[in-house]
């Protein structure tokens, strides 16, 4: 009777576990790039934004779309607001003040301002020579952002 428990539990242990999203540091990939290269795909966001924090808990969850980040790509997490200086390729990038308590990252700049303007959340993913190949400034649905990825990696 144990042992049918047992395998009962695993059983359905196996259809609840759903694999987490590799979240990596520019740092991480940086080592991780030089021994094996991936795109990298950069999810820009900021703590008080209700739409970043919409895509984390949907689309940046779901199965698939964490299956495909996880096998195919390289996915950083990089909060506009950082006042942590980021090297990246070969570059510091450090927080600019614009305000008092207000300001922007350098590097979410760099990565993500489309036409001038910087909105949130922004999805940017960099080729395997790290120029940006595609980039989106909206809070994209599970379906829509397998899509984007599948169809980056042909």
């Amino acid at each position: 009777m144990f042992k049918r428990i047992i395998c009962i539990l695993a059983f359905c242990s196996s259809f609840s576990a759903v694999a987490q999203l590799q979240i990596r540091t520019f740092e991480e990939v940086e080592t991780l790039w030089n021994e094996s290269p991936k795109p990298i795909v950069v999810f820009i966001e900021t703590k008080w934004c209700k739409y970043c924090k919409i895509m984390r808990k949907t689309s940046l969850q779901h199965e698939k779309v964490v299956r495909l980040l996880n096998e195919n790509y390289y996915f950083v997490s990089l909060d506009a607001e950082s006042q942590k200086a980021i090297t990246f390729s070969g570059r510091t990038f450090d927080f600019i003040p614009n305000g008092p308590s207000t300001g922007i990252h350098e590097l979410a700049w760099e990565l993500g301002q489309i036409d001038g303007s910087l909105g949130y959340p922004t999805l940017t993913v960099l080729n395997l020579e790290k120029e940006i190949i595609f980039q989106r400034s909206a809070t994209l649905r599970p379906r829509s952002l397998e899509r984007i990825l599948t169809k980056l990696l042909e």
